[in-house]
């Protein structure tokens, strides 16, 4: 028997490899369906299975082209409804992969078709489970996505507390615990940075998990202080239920390069948003205008699933040599396959042919200070709310990335903001689209609240009364 969790970062997500006696099985795939291909290939498995545990909201899951591409069948729990073939899974059922056996349990909360996969090893002892959103390490998953008619987070709540208490805690201590989403994923809220668990560790320290908490308590502390999700989760349920194109097609389209005149034409003329996907320290320096940063290397897919409403918006990007495939790549993971090229040759091939560039001001936080002390500034905090109440600068306002355009008439441009965020990333990217809308009165500080700890400016925290446990 081989196990093999596929993690994903900038997605803080878990895709799963299990073989034993040349079959296969693929749990939770990401779009690109070529690495679950070539580890069969490698270990001289077929894939038997394509074990899904429920419609995800975070990426677009490549099921459907992998089923057609290996021959595997996709398996759901009850209850789910799709436009392609697959196996719809009953409460209880048991599949057979090799010598060892995996079993349904169907664990709703998360959403109603949710399940978890129990694997029962060769020796018959119950092993693992692959828990998909229903339990995480440290947290559950959040109970308001698969709201619809009478159906409210509370009851979808209280069905997920009965089925951890049923389904999941009744299994031995010894069973590991394989979830979908680690820290970082916005499908929990205190989810640990550890991918991967004993059952009955998470007995003892998962606070949803205590043995004496009630089904109101559990309801009360799993619903508290949820933040709306992005809004690009509810598109992409759609297109893992209707079967989204493989990422071949994806790639033919998106990954081609662009000379100037064609590239600044789509940015101008047709409608094409450009993306600069560039580390911010290059931005800063020297950027196309109107361009929108969100760097590669930070979470790169879930802040452009946060920040550009629509996925069928067309997209041009700018790219450091080498990276143009991977930017395709991962923005098809949360839907975004109107990616039309990337400027080839990139700001050398726009500064050369003497097109206009912008900057942004960015100062460091010892600069941030004298001018903090030299008099009134306006400091805008783009951190999370719950980032900002923890501790935060004496009178900046707290305009949050996630909800910076619909927060944009809080921002007066005639005001010059210095902003913030807690490292640097997010407040490079905030810069950016307020940049596009017109506000170009900004300084980006650098290194953000990490090094403006380290100065003398005064710090204030203040923790909402409801957020307490």
């Amino acid at each position: 028997m081989n196990i093999e969790q596929i993690y994903t970062g900038c997605l803080a997500q878990g895709a799963y490899f299990i073989e034993s006696e040349g079959e296969a099985a693929i749990i939770d795939p990401l779009r690109e369906s070529a690495p679950y291909l070539r580890k069969a290939e490698k270990e001289g498995a077929n894939i038997k299975y394509i074990f899904e545990t429920h419609f995800h909201a975070d990426f677009v899951s490549g099921h459907v082209d992998l089923a057609n591409k290996s021959g595997g069948t996709i398996v759901y729990g009850p209850g789910a409804t799709a436009n392609y073939n697959f196996h719809e899974a009953k409460d209880g059922e048991i599949f057979e992969l090799g010598k060892i056996k995996i079993k349904v349990l169907h664990t709703p909360g998360h959403t109603l078709e949710s399940t978890t996969y129990l694997l029962i090893d060769e020796s018959g002892n119950e092993h693992a489970i692959f828990s998909g959103d229903t339990l995480f390490i440290g947290d559950v998953g959040r109970p308001d996505l698969a709201q619809k008619g009478d159906l409210t987070q509370d009851d979808l709540a209280g069905m997920l507390y009965e089925s951890l208490r049923n389904k999941i805690m009744t299994l031995p201590d010894s069973v590991i615990v394989y979830p979908a989403h680690g820290a970082g994923s916005a499908c929990g809220k205190n989810m640990s940075k550890e991918t991967f668990d004993l059952l009955g560790n998470q007995k003892k320290t998962n606070y949803a998990l205590r043995s004496d908490m009630t089904k109101e308590e559990f309801i009360k502390e799993v619903t508290d202080g949820l933040l709306p999700p992005p809004q690009y989760f509810a598109q992409n349920v759609a297109m893992n239920k209707s079967g989204a194109v493989g990422l071949d097609k994806v790639l033919a389209k998106g990954n081609v390069p662009l000379d100037v005149e064609t590239f600044e034409a789509m940015a101008n003329h047709e409608g094409a948003l450009v993306l600069d996907t560039r580390h911010q320290e290059k931005f800063i320096k020297g950027h196309i205008p109107n361009s929108i940063f969100i760097g590669i290397d930070g979470s790169f897919a879930p802040w452009v699933g946060a920040l550009i409403p629509d996925l069928q918006q067309p997209i041009i990007f700018l790219a450091d040599e080498g990276r143009e495939e991977e930017v395709v790549t991962r923005l098809s993971r949360v839907g975004y396959d109107n990616t039309l090229g990337y400027l080839k040759g990139g700001m050398q091939a726009w500064i050369a042919e003497n097109k206009e560039t912008q900057t942004l001001e960015s100062i460091s936080a010892a600069e941030f200070e004298s001018r903090y002390n030299s008099g009134e500034i306006h400091v805008m905090d783009v951190r999370k709310p719950s980032e900002f109440e923890a501790e935060h600068i004496e009178d900046a306002e707290n305009i949050p990335l996630d909800y910076i355009s619909e927060q944009m008439d809080q921002i007066d441009i005639d005001k010059k903001y210095h902003i913030h965020c807690a490292g640097g990333y997010r407040s490079v990217i905030a810069s950016s689209i307020l940049k596009s809308r017109g506000y170009h009165n900004l300084v980006d500080v650098a290194g953000g609240y990490k090094d403006i700890k380290e100065t003398s400016i005064p710090t204030s925290n203040f923790v909402c009364p409801t957020t307490l446990k």
